[in-house]
């Protein structure tokens, strides 16, 4: 147990109404997994946390006897923040509860909830809220950095749904942070990426939507540029109801073949919605069409498969405010060099609703339409994981000269650390600010980390 006084860890056990696992203890080893298989740590104590009060000891207790923290939700992160290496590892998977009050339009959550549990919930009230891409992500940790996804251009993105959250800061105090109470820290938690406390459930506006039109549409990579240069002009005037990615990818058949994809949603009238989709077939006669109306939980999973758990991950990521034909030219040439035929390079666009958000108004700062870049290198074999690690490096070095000045603190990787700042950009120094306040001593420190001095 590290250096904690086994009485202590004993009194923990006595009041928990969770479990307390250490390293010999049965479900240790499958509690301290994480989603990135790259990712293999060992804490000295795991909380897997039943409620809140199960947090505030957990605090209490890593803080008294000065261990690293780590909190996990749904362990997706794929810096592997969400486990310690010999610290105190709170774990929030058992904390499930999700309340829809379908009246007033708002859904509250616990910590481990995933999108897909969260989707399911308020789906049978016709509402959704805006949530990760992929659908097995938790709640909580994509929207303390900011939470883009499939409806973020009409609706914002995750942070600028929600209405209050429920965190336990570095003193054990568990307070309800909202646009009126502890106004602060609920502008700190809505993209300060967890570095302010545990988040023990979240507070988000629910919209009326049940059916979308989304899917996918895929064609040879040898179509790349003029689609990735249609998708360019068609993003720049795209209706807020139209989100569209657009992916260098392997083709999900296992052949290995590489294709350019386009992952779509479209949150409006569904007719409305089959017309543009039918306005971009014609354009670009994809060889792939796995289009429709479907209910949006569906579409949140479409992407799921591509991520399996346990596989090994190592990703870049960078804004671009335009997509030059200099910059695609190199992303291709990049991809025809991937040596796993798991890994790809998907452009996120950034239009509507989220861009017309101040970036003061929430710590996380990035509002201004463009595209980000997430350089996906994901493989099975340990020993692959040089090859793998030099590719991603090697391509992101590449693209380096066209960069914005900007990240998106949630793909930020182990060794992203001289990007931190650029992550929070202009609202760093209030975020800095704030960190003394709440965390002076930096207990929660695994995270994109904003240091109090």
């Amino acid at each position: 147990m590290g250096t904690v006084p086994a009485e202590r860890v004993q009194a923990l056990r006595d009041q928990c109404s969770g479990q307390v696992l250490g390293p010999g203890d049965a479900g240790y080893d499958e509690a301290r997994q994480v989603h990135n298989g790259l990712i293999d740590k060992r804490p000295s104590l795991i909380v897997r946390c039943q409620d809140t009060a199960d947090v505030v000891d957990a605090v209490n207790l890593a803080r008294d006897e000065g261990l690293e923290v780590s909190v996990r939700g749904g362990g997706h992160n794929v810096a592997g923040r969400a486990v310690t290496d010999g610290g105190l590892m709170i774990d929030l998977q058992a904390m499930k509860g999700v309340h829809v009050d379908p009246r007033a339009g708002t859904v509250r959550a616990q910590a481990g909830v995933t999108w897909r549990e969260f989707n399911r919930a308020t789906h049978v009230h016709g509402l959704a809220t805006t949530g990760g891409v992929v659908s097995t992500t938790g709640i909580a940790g994509l929207t303390l950095g900011g939470g883009l996804g499939w409806l973020m251009g009409k609706y914002g993105m995750a942070i600028d749904n929600v209405r209050s959250a429920e965190v336990v800061t570095a003193d054990g105090q568990v307070r309800t942070a909202g646009a009126d109470d502890d106004a602060d820290l609920f502008w700190a938690v809505r993209g300060g990426g967890g570095n302010f406390g545990a988040a023990v459930s979240i507070e988000y506006d629910a919209h009326p939507l049940s059916m979308v039109v989304g899917g996918i549409l895929a064609w040879p990579l040898a179509d790349a540029p003029k689609v990735i240069d249609y998708y360019r002009d068609f993003t720049s005037t795209a209706a807020d109801e139209m989100t569209t990615f657009c992916g260098l990818v392997h083709a999900p058949d296992g052949s290995g073949n590489k294709i350019v994809a386009m992952p779509l949603c479209y949150s409006g009238d569904i007719s409305a919605g089959e017309k543009t989709v039918a306005q971009i077939r014609s354009a670009t006669s994809p060889l792939l069409d796995l289009t429709g109306p479907m209910p949006y939980p569906v579409v949140n999973t479409l992407l799921d498969d591509a991520f399996p758990r346990g596989a090994r991950n190592y990703w870049k990521s960078a804004f671009f405010k335009d997509l030059t034909s200099e910059t695609v030219a190199v992303m291709i040439e990049a991809f025809e060099r991937a040596p796993s035929t798991m890994s790809g390079l998907v452009i996120e666009h950034f239009h509507g609703l989220v861009t017309r958000i101040p970036a003061a108004a929430t710590a996380y700062p990035h509002r201004e339409p463009g595209y980000n870049l997430v350089l996906i290198s994901q493989w099975l074999d340990p020993r692959d994981d040089d090859a793998n690690i030099a590719w991603a490096r090697s391509t992101f070095a590449a693209l380096s000269p066209y960069m914005a000045d900007a990240a998106y603190v949630n793909y930020l990787d182990h060794d992203d650390t001289d990007r931190v700042r650029m992550a929070y950009g202009p609202n760093w120094d209030r975020l800095v600010s704030l960190k003394q306040r709440y965390d002076p001593d930096n207990l929660f420190r695994l995270n994109a980390n904003i240091r109090p001095n």
